[in-house]
């Protein structure tokens, strides 16, 4: 870290600013050609919650859950105790990293913020992950402490025997956090003096090579996309409800669910259960306003509207895969809503293209949201015309920058995040999705990278070689699928079948398990023995067309 950089930073822990990329392998990020701007010195608690109790809404739903509705003064008061508790009594200092894991709960919310206000940089871990995909982030992001509920901390240990950097296990449920957030005085916490480009959040997430990368972002960040996609694009109000089913460890879940609504004073409502039953039953029992969901989850949905009244909603977001235009139609059909369609990336925090229900194109992911521009490129970077496939480019006041990964080079060129799905711009500007471009499954709004599923079949007995890719569905998007060969003496059965499912499901986090098996006697390769994944997903399709 420079001399400037110290003196700007509120870290007292430089972990974080020390590992981001060079400044020259960094996306451009332009604030001011975005039309935002930030205080040098920022803590963006103040703006989500301490913000809404100084100026008179401290009485105003902010956090909705099962058995309990916070206020916004509950919400800072909570908060409070929390950071009281990291700072006091776990000897937390400001830019230290600390993992979470839980559901989407009230206390998960919490926690993240009470880890922003004492100037921790938060690790939000998914509830399904083992111990070994918990573990790879607890090492490479040096975290010594870890908050859980109580209820998830089996696999949490399990993790902290792989990775002895976590020194310290808190959990609350039990009334261990509890117990020490009730001391006197903890209800007041100044909040830590950070600097709005001081990094707040490290998102994993799993490259298609398997091993997950570390996805960097300000304070200032977490503010960009709300005063962007938010106010811009989704354009709801402080008498809103928000509902969703993706978890608060996924950066769509974190700002759909939670950052967008507290940035404007509404309200976020937490579900103890978020398949597409629970979620239609939770949108009428709580009478939320707005959707954050998979496809997938919409056309489940779908069949419910007959139990279900859903007519409280006024927006629905449909991020996380590819909407078909058939669900589109559906449900603009059986509702007279129209779905708004996104595209997003952990990289870039939220989504950075979408439209206004005024300007929505069936078929289309929509534009680029306003501070943002995007554009088509081919392999060498170079823009393509209008109505050509290629690489979707984009950039604005977010952007990529990976934790001390060489795959930075990969992800930015010339100042532009280049993703890995595949595009074309019509004469009008608008942004239609072809596929992706490189190894990642999205089944039902989760990214399951093929080569991370492959790895794990391959610790079985029976697996000599075996390729996983997607296979199309019309319920979940696709399906993780994989074409196995097996080793002498092991029968291709319906029991093997199950039981290679079962081995993925005890490895790796249950919904990466191949919902599809087919047992071969050849894999296509390169001349030099390259797995070509291209082939298999060209049989998998041809396959589904064929069933």
């Amino acid at each position: 870290m420079s001399a400037a950089d110290l003196m700007r930073s509120g870290h007292v822990d430089s972990f974080a600013r020390d590992n981001l990329p060079p400044r020259e392998s960094w996306p451009r990020l332009d604030l001011a050609a975005a039309g935002l701007s930030y205080p040098e010195r920022l803590n963006v608690v103040t703006e989500f919650v301490d913000r809404h109790v100084a100026e008179g809404r401290g009485r105003h739903d902010a956090v909705i859950g099962p058995s309990e509705t916070w206020s916004y003064q509950a919400l800072a008061e909570t908060v409070n105790r929390i950071a009281n508790v990291l700072t006091r009594d776990l000897g937390t200092v400001p830019g230290n990293r600390v993992l979470l894991r839980a559901a989407n709960t009230p206390m998960m919310v919490a926690t993240y913020f009470a880890v922003l206000k004492a100037g921790g940089v938060v690790v939000a871990t998914m509830p399904m992950l083992r111990a070994g995909e918990i573990a790879y982030p607890i090492r490479k992001a040096k975290i010594a402490l870890a908050l859980c509920d109580a209820s998830l901390v089996d696999e949490l240990m399990a993790a902290q025997a792989l990775a002895p950097e976590l020194s310290t296990i808190m959990t609350w449920g039990d009334g261990a956090l509890e117990a020490l957030m009730g001391k006197a005085g903890y209800e007041v916490f100044e909040p830590a003096d950070t600097a709005q480009d001081d990094v707040c959040l490290i998102a994993f997430t799993s490259g298609t090579t398997g091993e997950p990368k570390g996805t960097m972002h300000f304070q200032r960040d977490l503010l960009a996309i709300c005063d962007a996609y938010g106010a811009r694009v989704l354009k709801a109000a402080p008498d809103d409800r928000f509902i969703g089913s993706p978890p608060l460890a996924f950066t769509f879940g974190l700002g759909g669910i939670v950052l967008f609504p507290l940035r404007i004073g509404a309200a976020c409502v937490l579900p103890a259960k978020v398949a597409p039953p629970d979620l239609a039953e939770a949108i009428e029992r709580y009478r939320a306003t707005v959707c954050f969901t998979a496809p997938t989850a919409y056309r489940a949905m779908l069949g419910k509207l007959g139990e279900r009244d859903l007519s409280s909603l006024r927006i629905c977001v449909s991020a996380g895969e590819a909407l078909p235009k058939a669900t589109f139609d559906a449900w603009q059909e059986a509702t007279g809503m129209s779905l708004m369609d996104g595209i997003g990336a952990t990289e870039m925090l939220h989504i950075f293209i979408g439209a206004p229900h005024e300007t929505i194109r069936p078929g289309s992911t929509g534009l680029p949201v306003p501070g943002y521009e995007a554009k088509i490129v081919d392999e060498d970077g170079k823009e393509v015309p209008d109505g050509t496939p290629g690489r979707l480019a984009v950039r604005g006041p977010t952007g990529c920058r990976y934790l001390a990964d060489p795959r930075q080079a990969k992800y930015i060129l010339d100042g532009w995040n280049v993703t890995g799905d595949t595009y074309l711009r019509d004469s009008d500007g608008y942004f239609w999705y072809q596929a992706r471009s490189d190894d990642m499954i999205i089944s039902a709004g989760y990214n399951i990278a093929g080569p991370e599923v492959e790895a794990c079949l391959l610790t079985h007995e029976a697996v000599a070689e075996c390729g996983v890719v997607g296979a199309p569905c019309p319920e979940r998007g696709q399906i993780v699928k994989a074409y196995v060969l097996l080793r002498e003496g092991f029968s291709g059965d319906a029991a093997l079948a199950k039981a290679l499912q079962d081995h993925v499901k005890a490895s790796i986090a249950p919904y990466k398990y191949p919902r599809a098996i087919a047992f071969v006697t050849t894999l296509p390769k390169t001349s030099t023995g390259k797995l070509q994944r291209f082939a298999l997903r060209e049989l998998a399709r041809q396959e589904a067309s064929a069933s």
